[in-house]
Order: structure tokens, then sequence, then C-alpha cells
């Protein structure tokens, strides 16, 4: 049974893998045998050494996905470990204001990171993938905005609804090829984007109230889906968005 968990000689490309849910992705891939490469607008060295000091090999590189022109050179970059086996798209931004206030440029910069930037890295993963014949894993980075609307984030909202149908064609495309496609969507996670959130009280106080966990998700929950997600564990799992919320979708 272990072996079906095991990522041993897998590399798994991991965006926005310096900091919060992204590098407690990375350590959870890296835990379970894989070599990472990160992707995030700063350097990555911290995610590094703590992959290295597990036994792995480790690369840091630093590019902005709202831009399809740093893709081809990420790739050529991320080679350097040999062929791409995992793709986790978890890079991500979000801007906050009422939706009758809410700017263009804020709307363009959202959704060019959150799912432009997401579709068109993959593609090129993807075409790799099918050329060497060789399958692989995708793993989107959802959110509980995937399945309802919130408030005071339309960009976001709008980039993690589509992220859900998204996952679901790629799921549709490219299974045929031993390529599955799958989201994970975090419930409300301790990280930069939702400080705001944290720091308000009554927000806070709301938010907490409706998990039955009574808490906050740290990085490390979400490594059982992640590494289910990445491994043969889950070769028949096509197009599925799985929750990691503590059971707020269940209240």
């Amino acid at each position: 049974m272990p072996t079906l968990f095991s990522l041993k000689g897998k590399t798994a490309l991991v965006t926005g893998g310096n900091v919060g849910l992204g590098q407690g992705i990375a350590l959870s891939l890296a835990e379970a045998g894989a070599d990472i490469v990160s992707v995030a607008r700063r350097d990555s060295n911290d995610t590094v050494s703590r992959v290295e000091a597990l036994g792995r090999r480790s690369l840091s590189i630093q590019a902005d996905l709202g831009s399809t022109a740093a893709i081809e050179p990420v790739l050529e970059q991320a080679a350097a470990l040999g062929p791409i086996d995992i793709l986790v798209n978890n890079a991500g931004i979000i801007r906050r204001a009422d939706a009758v206030d809410f700017t263009e440029a804020d709307w363009d910069a959202v959704m060019d990171v959150n799912l432009k930037g997401v579709f068109f890295l993959t593609q090129a993963v993807v075409r790799r993938m099918i050329a060497e014949g060789r399958g692989g894993k995708i793993i989107n980075i959802a959110s509980m905005l995937s399945f309802q609307g919130g408030i005071r984030v339309p960009s976001y909202t709008a980039s993690k609804s589509g992220l859900a149908g998204l996952t679901k064609l790629m799921a549709n495309e490219w299974a045929k090829h031993g390529i599955n496609a799958n989201a994970i969507a975090p419930g409300y996670f301790a990280t930069d984007n939702t400080r705001a959130l944290q720091d308000d009280p009554d927000r806070n106080r709301e938010i907490l109230g409706r998990i039955p966990a009574g808490r906050w998700g740290e990085p490390a929950d979400l490594a059982g889906a992640a590494v289910f997600l990445a491994s043969r564990a889950s070769d028949y799992v096509q197009g599925v968005v799985l929750p990691v919320d503590g059971g707020w979708q269940a209240r």
C-alpha cells in the first residue's frame, strides 16, 4: 500500500511554492519522494533548503506567472531536474473591493494570474507530457469560492469558479493520455491572502463559528490531499474538486 503513495523518481513543479499553502504542498510532495521545482515571484530559497534537507533535489525559479511570456523560460529552467510529472497550480492573488467599485485593473491582474496563467502553463506542460507519452498529474488549487460567491472579491470568485470548470475540461480531454486533472479547494487557511479576514474581529468570529473543526487551516492540512492526487493512488480519479475545509461546506 505505501508504494501507491510514493512519488520517488517524480518531479513536481509547484507555483507559489515559496510560502504558505504552496510551500506546504511542496514539502509534502518532497516527503513522499518527489523532487521540487518552486516557481514564484520571490525566491524560494527556504523551500529549496527544506526540500534538500529531506534528501530531495530542488530548484527555485523566480517568475511572474501573470505574463504568459514567462512560461517557456520557466520550463526551460525546470528541465534541469528532468521532465515534469506533477504540476501544482497554486500561485494566486486576490483584490478586495465592493463589486460596484471594483476596477478593471484589479479584475485583469487577478484573472491573469489565477486563470489565464494557470491555463497556459498547464497547456505547455501537458504538451510535453503528451509528446513524451508518459502521462502526469495536474493539481489545481481552487477555493471555497469555486462553490459560493463570497463578498468583495469579484475577480477572485470568477477566477476560482472558472478554475473548477477548467479542471473538469482538462480531465475530459487529457484522461486518454494518462493525465489526471483534479483540484483541491482549501477552506479558510491562515495565509497572507486571508490576513485581512483574520485581523477583522467580526469576520474572524463569523468564519470560525461556521467551521466544525473550530480553527483556521494550516498548510500541513493539505498534505494528504496533495500526495493522494499526485500519486498512483488517484489514477482513476478525474475532474474532482476536493474540499479541504474543516467541514465548512458540511455546515
